[in-house]
């Protein structure tokens, strides 16, 4: 049967600052902790990057225990880790971490980008391992724009990407370790599209920019409300558009595990996140330079 799934919280899309960045953060904010598996969304940017203004280039530093996750919508950036990979990561394109017993990346905006100016613009996520997988090998996977299936609805308004999990028949070429859906939406006009989740994942949709309605009574404005999560009660959720609008829908099975983080490390308890303090120091993650 299908049946739309219910509204569980409406939030707006709260401004932080990190170090020299201001960006937004819906998760975790003063509502909502985490939406299992995904323990924390930074939408980054639009920044005016120049010679002048760069905040965004973060240097070599580590992970351990989750998989960070960057999907970016404008501008480009330059991945570099310890594994010895080294990516142009262009506006469309997905990087896929998974930091597992450790890894060592950097990120920001290539030199020739800074050199000739434009806007950066991102989702960055943080996507929880449960205790079985933690100390798994690292791996990086960098996905191409032009290599992600896309769906559309009947009149051809709206494309709906699946980077990862399964919309219908269509899968998404990110290899997971959990059962998860990574789609994003953009809109050109008015439009309807029906995106199916399965009833017994956590689930939520974000807006970037624009405006949509989503199971035609709660309206999600920049500025305003920005994300909805759901209960896990119906297999459906309802996007009605009527202007240029990006969304992200994200669904996984909850890992239902106690989480331990501090910084850059997510594990299950105190005492796995002072192992990973201590292997970081003494080079158990690699090396960047």
């Amino acid at each position: 049967m299908i049946m739309l799934k219910t509204i569980q919280h409406r939030t707006g899309s709260p401004l932080v600052n990190m170090g020299p960045i201001r960006l937004r953060q819906p998760i975790p904010n003063t509502n909502i902790e985490q939406v299992d598996p995904f323990l924390l969304l930074h939408h980054y940017g639009p920044y005016a990057i120049s010679a002048f203004n760069n905040p965004f280039d973060l240097g070599p530093h580590p992970h351990r225990g989750f998989e960070p996750i960057t999907l970016l919508f404008k501008g480009e950036q330059l991945h570099r880790d310890s594994l010895g990979n080294e990516m142009l990561v262009k506006a469309g394109d997905v990087q896929w971490t998974t930091a597992g017993r450790g890894i060592i990346h950097s990120e920001g905006p290539t030199k020739e980008f800074v050199e000739k100016g434009g806007e950066l613009e991102g989702i960055q996520l943080w996507l929880n391992l449960p205790a079985k997988d933690k100390m798994m090998p690292a791996a990086y996977q960098h996905l191409k724009s032009e290599d992600i299936p896309i769906l559309k609805n009947e009149d051809q308004s709206i494309s709906l990407k699946v980077i990862a999990g399964a919309q219908g028949e269509v899968k998404g070429p990110i290899k997971t370790q959990t059962e998860v859906n990574v789609f994003t939406i953009e809109t050109t006009s008015n439009g309807i599209i029906d995106v199916m989740l399965p009833q017994q994942h956590e689930s939520l949709i974000y807006l970037l920019d624009g405006e949509a309605l989503i199971n035609d009574e709660a309206l999600l404005k920049k500025g305003a409300v920005q994300m909805l999560t759901f209960n896990k009660d119906g297999n459906h959720i309802q996007v009605k558009v009527n202007s240029k609008s990006t969304l992200l829908v994200l669904s996984g099975m909850p890992i239902n595990e106690k989480v331990a983080q501090y910084g850059p490390y997510v594990m299950n308890t105190q005492t796995e996140i002072m192992e990973a303090m201590r292997d970081f120091q003494q080079g158990k993650m690699g090396y960047l330079y």
